[in-house]
């Protein structure tokens, strides 16, 4: 009888430990959330010229420089860009966008990507402050370039770059290519955009300052 009692239990354990180890492994043929496409390479379909002040032109070029179409930024006497248009379908959480971005000329940032946390919002911005540094604006009222997130990079002209950022998790991240230059955790902070024009970004957008670039390969998908 101690014998079948000591089966019994060495069986019981090997079905719990079975079992435990299938609950750590994801479930598999899970299909990975659908990427959705802002931008159709064509037309501003979707987007609208943000209405900065000075701001410089905003056109589709397609093809570009010999490639799919392109989102272009022309400089303006401050900030350029456009902003997106159906703020209602846009998630708040849970999310995450990414785009190609490429300096065209100027010395200050080419990808100021605004884009929403919760009941607010944040801008990433690629290349400011005289070209290098990178960093959420704004963090407890701090800029890009003072704050936790402050990195600094070189970005050469004509060259494109892949912008990745991830809103979930009370974190906010985000990758240049394939490195992850930003992961910061939001809860408990104040996650605002910085003050003036930047504004006219709200919900989602692109911006340069004094810089002209172009875009393309705009995505998002939820978490």
């Amino acid at each position: 009888m101690k014998h079948v009692l000591r089966f019994l239990l060495g069986a019981l354990v090997s079905l719990a430990a079975v079992a435990s180890g299938f609950a750590a492994e994801p479930a598999k043929g899970e299909a990975e959330p659908k990427w959705r496409a802002l931008f159709d390479g064509k037309t501003l379909a979707g987007w609208l010229p943000s209405d900065f002040e000075g701001g410089g032109a905003v056109a589709v070029e397609n093809p570009f420089r010999g490639g799919p179409g392109a989102i272009v930024i022309a400089a303006g006497e401050t900030l350029s860009g456009f902003t997106w248009t159906k703020g209602g379908e846009l998630p708040r959480e849970n999310y995450e966008i990414t785009l190609e971005a490429m300096k065209l000329t100027g010395s200050d940032f080419f990808c100021g990507l605004t884009f929403p946390v919760g009941k607010s919002a944040c801008s990433l911005i690629v290349g400011g402050w005289g070209g290098m540094v990178i960093g959420l604006s704004s963090i407890d009222h701090v800029d890009a370039s003072e704050n936790e997130t402050t990195q600094g990079r070189e970005f050469k002209d004509g060259q494109w770059y892949r912008v990745r950022v991830r809103v979930a998790g009370d974190k906010i991240e985000a990758w240049i290519d394939d490195e992850q230059l930003v992961d910061v955790e939001i809860n408990g902070r104040k996650i605002t955009l910085r003050g003036g024009d930047i504004q006219k970004s709200l919900p989602l957008g692109v911006a340069t300052y004094m810089t002209s670039a172009a875009v393309r390969a705009i995505r998002l998908r939820r978490l």
